[in-house]
Formats: structure tokens, sequence, C-alpha cells
């Protein structure tokens, strides 16, 4: 981690800011090695143009933090006590009166920045948002590794999914065994709530499962990701079950081969935008352009989504390390919707599908 945070105090010099001050969950991670969710409780990480950073979090988790391996200062608090003054003290001994913080502005809360004013003066605030986007964007090795590993319980979980679906099963008790199966593997974290929908609901792209059986002609949507040592994957696939009608086909067809295009013309030097134009014109030239109401795909790494959005005004061209979502849909609320998904990463000359469970189109019978 020393590397990363030689790279944040590098920009904070070129810059003339002081600090950083970073309290996101995976901001935080990328620098230290410790992922946590403090819920409402303080986490930060202050990173300076030339001495050791300084890492805060609850006295609770200390330890954890120490065990990741961290090895500078840590301001770990009480429930009862005031960080805030805290770190008021540490940076007084240090001599250090920040004048310019950069900070998470999406993420900082009103409360949090006034604090911050409060303690030291009315310092400038700027983003600290697109050199953090830059330096998570392209994936070392290890990173890549653990993106592979989380890939493949991605695959599992819709394997799962799909030999679980029976006629007349709930969309919420399919999920539960994909969930509970991949709990007995060792996740204890999903990227995001998983979804499995049935029927008409396959329509809506971030539709909510519930208690809605699964009927012979329905179209089963599963879309669902892990959280595997601190990074995140993503898969949705679509299959149909007893039996599929010409309209339905269509789609699928439709879908598969706009994202097998865009993930053919994924390499090194190629703009993110015309990847999105690729599988939209596909599923535009077929009379379905008005219900791919999504972009293309997204960054993919600490956060299931991160930089950079893959959208078609996006003029950004690909390298080797970035790792991102290629998801192309078509949603017609009187038929259904069909989403085919894969986990990818640039490499040298060319691009690896990290995702591999099948997406030729299936009947389950």
């Amino acid at each position: 981690m020393k590397h990363r945070i030689e790279e944040l105090s590098n920009w904070l010099q070129q810059e003339d800011i002081t600090m950083s001050f970073l309290t996101s969950t995976a901001n935080v991670f990328y620098l230290s090695g410790f992922y946590t969710n403090p819920h409402e409780r303080l986490l930060g990480l202050c990173v300076f143009q030339d001495q050791e950073p300084i890492l805060i979090c609850p006295n609770m988790e200390v330890s954890q933090a120490r065990s990741k391996g961290w090895e500078y200062e840590i301001i770990g608090y009480s429930d009862t006590d005031n960080p805030w003054s805290m770190i008021q003290a540490s940076l007084n001994k240090r001599n250090i009166t920040p004048t310019k913080i950069a900070v998470e502005k999406e993420h900082m809360n009103i409360e949090r920045y006034e604090k911050l004013q409060e303690l030291f003066g009315n310092p400038v605030f700027v983003a600290a948002e697109e050199k953090m986007h830059l330096l998570r964007m392209v994936k070392d090795e290890k990173e890549a590794t653990i993106l592979r590993q989380a890939a493949e319980l991605a695959d599992f979980g819709v394997e799962v999914g799909v030999n679980a679906i029976a006629e007349g099963k709930p969309e919420l008790e399919i999920l539960a065994t994909i969930e509970y199966e991949l709990k007995k593997k060792g996740i204890n974290q999903m990227s995001f709530a998983t979804m499995v929908l049935t029927g008409l609901k396959t329509a809506s792209p971030h539709g909510k499962p519930g208690l809605d059986l699964v009927q012979k002609g329905d179209l089963v949507l599963f879309d669902l990701g892990v959280v595997l040592d601190g990074y995140c994957s993503d898969i949705t696939r679509t299959v149909a079950f007893g039996s599929i009608n010409e309209k339905q086909k269509e789609i699928y067809e439709t879908v598969l081969r706009a994202q097998k295009e865009a993930v053919e013309a994924s390499k090194p030097g190629v703009a993110i935008g015309s990847i999105d134009t690729i599988a939209r014109d596909v599923i535009t030239e077929a009379g379905f352009g008005e219900y791919f109401t999504h972009r293309i795909g997204h960054g993919l790494g600490i956060d299931v989504h991160e930089f950079p959005s893959m959208n078609a005004t996006n003029t950004m061209l690909l390298q080797r390390g970035m790792s991102y979502t290629i998801e192309p849909g078509i949603y017609v609320p009187s038929i259904g919707g069909v989403r085919i998904e894969d986990d990818l990463l640039i490499t040298e000359d060319g691009v690896e599908i990290l995702t591999s469970y099948p997406k030729e189109l299936q009947i389950i019978k």
C-alpha cells in the first residue's frame, strides 16, 4: 500500500495541497488495506505531502487495522471521545495547519465539512475524486487475481440460481438458495442486493424480487455479485423457463449479439463511448432502441459501480488494467426483459472475460 500513498502524496505536492482527508470505505481500504463499514462513526485517512499518514477509526477496530498491515499512526476513539479534537491535537504535534484539503466531495456530508472548517479556520477544499478514480482505475496483478476469483463465485451463484428454478417457486426462495450456497463458500457480503426476477418483472432493469412465482414461458433474470477480499463481481444472465416465444427469442438474440460485439471491440486504445455505441447500434437496428435504457456498463473494483462510466459520451481510451462490465439490455413492458452482463479486464493487447457462465440461450425444463 505504501506506493499508493506515495502517489497520492506526490499529487498533493504537485497541486500544493496540504493534506487529503478521505472518509469513504473504498478509498480508505485502497490506501490502507483496512476494510470496514463504520456506520455512523467517523472513518478517515489523512495523507500529507511529506509526513506519514494517519488513520482514524473506532477503538474497537484498531487491532483489525493493525492486522491488515497498517504501521503508521492510528487515532482510535471511543463512543464518548471527540475524534475531531484528537485529529486537531495530532496535527498540532506535527506543526501542520491545513490551508488546502482534498476531500471526497461526493461522499463528505455537511456536518463533517463544517467540522473541518471549524478546526482549521476555513481552509480551501478541493475534490479528491478525480485523483482517486485514476489511481483505482488501473488494477495491478494482485487486484486482477481477486477479481477473477470473485467472478468465478458470481458464475457459481448464477449456476445455483438456474438449477433452483422450478414451476411455482418464488423469486425470493431462489435468491435465498443462491446466497446460502455462496455463504457456504465463505462469502458474507454480496456486491449489491441480489436480483432474481421472473415474467414481466424482467422488464424492470432494477426490479425488486418478491414472492412472484416462476411460471412456464417466463424469462428469469439473475443479477448478482460477491465481495471477495474487498473487490466486487457483477454478472447478469437471463434464461427462459419451460418455453420461449418468438418475440422473447428475438430480444434475447439481439442482446446477445450486442453484448458479444461490445466485448469483441474492447481492447487498449478504444474509446469507451464507442463500446456503448456498438452495442446500441445493434439493438437500435433491430428495432428495440427505445428499450435499451441505460449505459453499456460501469467500472468495477472495490465498488461495484466505479470509475469510469461506460457511456456513449465518454472519450477516455481503454487501457491495460481497466476492469468494467458490459451489460446491454432490452426491456419491453408487455413482453419482459433480457440483460447479459460480463466482467472484463483489459490486457496488454486485448481483453480477458472474467465471468464465464454460458451466455447462449437456455430453456430450462
